[in-house]
C-alpha cells in the first residue's frame, strides 16, 4: 500500500527472524501481525498479536522463514523499521528501530509520530 517497489515495508535482524519462527512452529500461527494503537505518554505504542489467517488488505513480509503482517493502518508509520529481538539480564522482546519516530517516552513503551 504504502511501499516502494521491491523493497520491504519492514525487515527482521537474524535474531527477530529467529524468534518469530519459533512463535510460529511452537502453536502453529500463520506469524505476527504488527501494528500501532493510541496509548502510552508519547500518543502511541506498538502492537503484536498471533495471525491465524491472514487478512487480504495486510503487508506481508517474509524473511529466513519468519512472517510478519502489517495491519493497514500501521503501513505509512512502520515503512522502513527494522524488527530486532534482545536479550538482557532483566528483560527480553522484539524492539523497533524505526525511521518515522520522532518521540519516545523514557521507558521505550510508547512513541510519537511527526504530525502530517
Amino acid at each position: 500500500m504504502f511501499g516502494i517497489p521491491g523493497k520491504q515495508a519492514v525487515s527482521m535482524t537474524p535474531k527477530a527472524s529467529s524468534q518469530i519462527r519459533k512463535l510460529m512452529e511452537r502453536d502453529g500461527h500463520q506469524g505476527l501481525r504488527i501494528g500501532v494503537k493510541k496509548g502510552g505518554c508519547a500518543g502511541m505504542e506498538y502492537t503484536m498479536d498471533y495471525v491465524e489467517d491472514v487478512d487480504p488488505n495486510d503487508e506481508v513480509v517474509e524473511q529466513d522463514g519468519a512472517r510478519v503482517m502489517i495491519a493497514p493502518m500501521a503501513q505509512m508509520f512502520l515503512f522502513g523499521t527494522q524488527i530486532d529481538y534482545e536479550t538482557t539480564l532483566l528483560e527480553s522482546g522484539f524492539r523497533f528501530n524505526n525511521p518515522n519516530v520522532t518521540e519516545a517516552c523514557g521507558c521505550g513503551e510508547s512513541i510519537k509520530f511527526a504530525e502530517s
